[in-house]
């Protein structure tokens, strides 16, 4: 099926792969030949399916997958694992330096050093400890004020 994985459904989509990257540069990535003249989906759909493995990996010591609610965070970073797994050899600086950074945030969260800020179940955590505003009333009030309000 396009678009999941082993684990689940992949952290991101090809129209959203579309909307950070455009449709140009995505069509030079996976139409390698020339031949079909638009994005080649099967090669999109690898490069999307094997972020999602790599992203899976750092989380598994961590949280029960598939993910319930992924956060927002993973399709960001696994449109940029995959942007940089098309480009081969030839990555740019930028395009280079995003996956670093995905990496090295995978690799904090694999570590405990931060976390996605979901439970290790992929769900959104319910907090018990909310701030509670009390008040003793106004200070100055009409009734107290003997004239002067």
């Amino acid at each position: 099926m396009p678009g999941s994985s082993s684990t689940g459904s992949v952290y991101a989509t090809s129209a959203q792969m579309i909307s950070r990257f455009g449709e140009d540069e995505l069509i030079s990535l996976t139409d390698r030949d020339g031949a079909a003249g638009s994005i080649v989906a099967s090669v999109l759909d690898v490069a999307l399916n094997d972020a999602t493995a790599l992203i899976n990996g750092y989380l598994a010591g961590r949280y029960t997958l598939p993910l319930a609610k992924p956060p927002a965070m993973l399709e960001r970073l696994c449109c940029d694992i995959a942007r940089y797994g098309l480009y081969d050899n030839g990555a740019s600086e930028q395009v280079s330096k995003r996956f670093d950074d995905a990496v090295r945030f995978l690799e904090k969260v694999a570590a405990g050093k931060i976390t996605l800020g979901i439970t290790t179940q992929g769900e959104s955590p319910v907090s018990n400890d909310l701030p509670i505003i009390e008040s003793d009333g106004a200070v100055f009030n009409r009734r107290h004020s003997k004239g002067f309000l």
